[in-house]
């Protein structure tokens, strides 16, 4: 049905489609976990801002599920190197989303204001680690990840845990962090009313200006602060099974701006984020909050869409030994796993959107404190 090569850029197109779907699904439960604490005031709002995400949270994260399991089949190379270079912020993400599960459930459970209080941090911090550390990873991707291959293509990585920590990787996760807050009070504009959705309205407004300032400030960080982007040169074969050292790379790319040259058409990835973050904030001032979530999803699309389009074809740079850098072109399957992977993908992706839409539309409906008090014990 498709040659090699088309398979390698269909299926950079699909794990981007699977991280956009986690970003824009599990994103705004993160989000609204991120502002608990300042859209809820006392218990009985926070159970609200709590309910709001209930129905739907547990099957969002299976986005996360599916994205890394595409990428353990997809891309084996890109599935080693980064969990091996990341493997300390990583782990610190899987502890996080430990305490979201335990603490929804058991949250409620004890009529007790300490416990409760408890579970409502470890939410929070359940929301905040892995919204910042995935900002930061993709920081660090731009910035070129120090590991290598040896020439039985062992992976080494030579940085540390708080190398990641960088200035650029930390305003690329405020980028995230402050993307996924707006995204949060989108939500919770549409599922609450009364002074919750006040509150959340102003944090759409004041969490989508942050992600502007930071969006815009990291474009020009890579654009005039000195970062070098790779460029791909020649020995590689499109159509070629798996071999990263059969390349040769070399710096040359100032700020990753390369590919926006030379396709100008790429530049309305970064326009998308910022004209989505714009009718984010003025939907959420005009209390219409379903172009408000709209705004703050396209937001998250031109993002995330911004950094793939930059980097293409490259996936995983290396700091240390550019001709180890990854590829959409060097870094996947076999043509037979990416064959069988698309029909796959065919059958299931669909059945798995259209049962989600289904799920979405039967549990529709505004959460109120009321509803609260009419359901002491059926809800978290």
């Amino acid at each position: 049905m498709f040659d090699y090569e088309s398979l390698k850029v269909l299926w950079w197109v699909l794990v981007g489609v699977l991280l956009i779907g986690f970003a824009v699904a599990d994103g705004f439960d993160l989000g609204a976990m991120l502002l608990l604490p300042l859209v809820g005031r006392d218990d009985r709002e926070r159970r609200v801002v709590i309910n709001a995400i209930a129905p739907h949270w547990d099957g969002n994260q299976v986005w996360l599920i599916t994205a890394g399991g595409a990428l353990f089949a997809a891309w084996p190379l890109v599935y080693s190197a980064a969990f091996s270079g990341f493997y300390w912020a990583l782990l610190l993400v899987l502890f996080a989303l430990f305490v979201r599960p335990v603490g929804f459930d058991y949250r409620s459970k004890v009529e007790d204001k300490r416990w409760r209080q408890s579970w409502d941090w470890g939410l929070w911090v359940g929301a905040l680690v892995p919204s910042l550390v995935f900002g930061v990873a993709f920081g660090n991707l731009l910035l070129g990840v120090p590991f290598r291959f040896d020439d039985t293509l062992r992976a080494s990585y030579e940085g540390t845990f708080w190398q990641l920590l960088s200035p650029f990787g930390l305003l690329a996760g405020v980028v995230s962090l402050a993307m996924l807050a707006a995204h949060g009070g989108s939500w919770l504009m549409l599922r609450t009313n009364g002074v919750l959705a006040e509150r959340a309205r102003r944090a759409v407004i004041g969490f989508g200006l942050l992600y502007l300032v930071a969006f815009v400030g990291a474009g020009a960080w890579l654009a005039v602060g000195g970062i070098q982007g790779l460029v791909l040169g020649g020995g590689l074969d499109l159509g070629a099974a798996i071999n990263p050292l059969a390349k040769s790379v070399q710096p040359g790319n100032p700020g990753w701006m390369a590919n926006y040259r030379l396709y100008p058409y790429t530049a309305v990835a970064p326009l998308v984020g910022v004209l989505g973050a714009l009718l984010a904030m003025v939907s959420a001032a005009l209390g219409r909050p379903a172009m408000a979530f709209l705004g703050s999803a396209l937001a998250i699309v031109g993002t995330l869409c911004t950094a793939g389009f930059a980097l293409f074809p490259f996936v995983m740079p290396s700091s240390l030994d550019p001709a180890s850098s990854l590829t959409v072109w060097d870094a996947v399957s076999s043509r037979t796993t990416l064959g069988i992977m698309t029909v796959a993908a065919a059958i299931f992706v669909p059945t798995i959107l259209a049962y989600t839409l289904w799920c979405y539309w039967k549990l529709w409906g505004k959460v109120t404190p009321a509803h609260i008090d009419r359901n002491p014990h059926g809800l978290y």
